[in-house]
């Protein structure tokens, strides 16, 4: 039987990489889905994980300043407005670190797909000038 090569480089033309689990809901067992990529373009898509990445630290910070907040007097009006602001920063703090999370994760399981294509396409060469020399 002939070595296809044409077969192999068909199946490395695509990357499927596993959507992170969502850590607020219990796991069902069937997965959190995933999504198929060009292997030319993992490196953009990993670029656009790493900025969100980004906008989500800087997000972060502010989300700490609204959590933070104090009264702006000692009246009962200011009082009344830091106890009603601070558990909405607190809440945007909260789902501010668990979306990090997420997309650190995800970061991280897009890495390691471009490393296993890296790794495939050198096995695959290896192979194919193994069976060249024969």
């Amino acid at each position: 039987m002939a070595y296809d090569s044409n077969a192999e480089q068909n199946r490395q033309e695509k990357v499927t990489v596993s959507a992170p689990a969502n850590p607020d809901k219990p796991s069902s067992g069937g997965g959190g889905g995933g999504f198929t990529f060009d292997k030319d373009k993992i490196d953009g898509i990993i670029k656009k994980w790493t900025d969100l990445q980004a906008e989500l630290k800087r997000d972060y910070n502010d989300a700490n300043l609204m959590a933070n907040v104090k009264a702006p007097g000692k009246e009962f009006a200011s009082g009344d407005w830091e106890k009603l602001a601070n558990p909405s920063g607190k809440a945007f703090l909260e789902q501010n670190q668990k979306m990090q999370d997420y997309v650190k994760n995800y970061i991280d399981q897009l890495t390691a797909a471009k490393q296993k294509i890296a790794t495939n396409e050198a096995e695959t060469q290896a192979s194919l000038n193994k069976h060249k020399a024969v």
